[in-house]
């Protein structure tokens, strides 16, 4: 009986039962704006009496053309009980819009977030963006190419990037090699048929060496798309210098990369809270 007492005083210590502070649906982009953008709104998660924590802004994945931030509570929840505020949120989805609308968007999250999350606890010197898929690859153009921030008259104020199982690092490359092959224009509707677009929002001919830290999250047994454009950016970063971290995750497929993050002890929470506290 004394040791089952024990367990329990030390789970309800733990982090999965930290209070955290939900708040929803906060407008980051109004519907009047001059980017010709769709209103969209995100959710933050916070610890109860969060100060000075860090942050991490998470982009969701869906083939650029599905999903929405409210799928992602248990994210934002247990990273919140690890004492990361946490920022999930919505940007605009193809066929309506495509890639160019959602790297504004992005970068537009992380503009609100640099301004305001002193507000939810967040530290604003410590933001850190991730996304899984799609996500993955808006949370790179984000992290890696200058022309964004500087169309929005802004220095990148992100200090690290967390890549879970991105696709379209190398998309101009990917679009080439499916031509004629099937469903080799399965993403036109974000991408487009232009050629001279699939290379402007793929990553890999941004990097130039001088980027914030990168981590790379990849699954051993993830789509073939996102293995072979990895392997390509991994090299280019190598050959560039730069800061690159790379965690490979055995017998691993592409969904799981994310559900991982549904048990608060999984590999994906070590290596997310590991490269935050080494980048601190």
């Amino acid at each position: 009986m004394r040791s089952y007492l024990l367990l329990l005083l030390l789970a309800l210590e733990s982090c999965a039962f930290r209070s955290v502070v939900r708040t929803k649906d906060i407008a980051y982009i109004q519907s009047e704006n001059s980017l010709n953008l769709p209103a969209k709104n995100l959710n933050v998660f916070s610890p109860k009496k969060a100060a000075d924590l860090p942050v991490l802004i998470f982009v969701h994945g869906g083939s650029w053309n599905k999903g929405r931030k409210e799928i992602y509570d248990f994210l934002g929840n247990r990273m919140a009980r690890r004492e990361v505020v946490t920022v999930i949120i919505d940007y605009p989805l193809a066929p309506d819009f495509q890639v160019d609308a959602m790297e504004k968007a992005t970068v537009q999250a992380v503009k609100w977030v640099k301004q305001n999350i002193d507000q939810y606890g967040g530290d604003p010197g410590r933001i850190y963006i991730s996304g899984h898929s799609a996500g993955g690859h808006l949370a790179a153009l984000a992290a890696i190419k200058k022309e964004p921030w500087e169309e929005a008259g802004l220095s990148n104020p992100l200090k690290g990037a967390i890549l879970n199982d991105p696709a379209g690092l190398d998309w101009y490359w990917f679009l080439e090699e499916m031509k004629g092959k099937p469903n080799g224009e399965d993403n036109y509707d974000a991408f487009t048929d232009n050629t001279e677009v699939w290379k402007a929002y793929s990553p890999i001919y941004f990097l130039e060496g001088n980027e914030i830290p990168l981590l790379i999250m990849e699954g051993e047994k993830t789509y073939p798309g996102i293995r072979l454009t990895v392997e390509r950016f991994r090299k280019e970063a190598e050959e560039k210098g730069t800061d690159l971290t790379y965690s490979f995750y055995p017998k691993t497929k592409h969904i799981p990369m994310i559900t991982q993050y549904f048990w608060t002890w999984s590999k994906g929470f070590g290596d997310v809270l590991d490269f935050i506290e080494a980048e601190k």
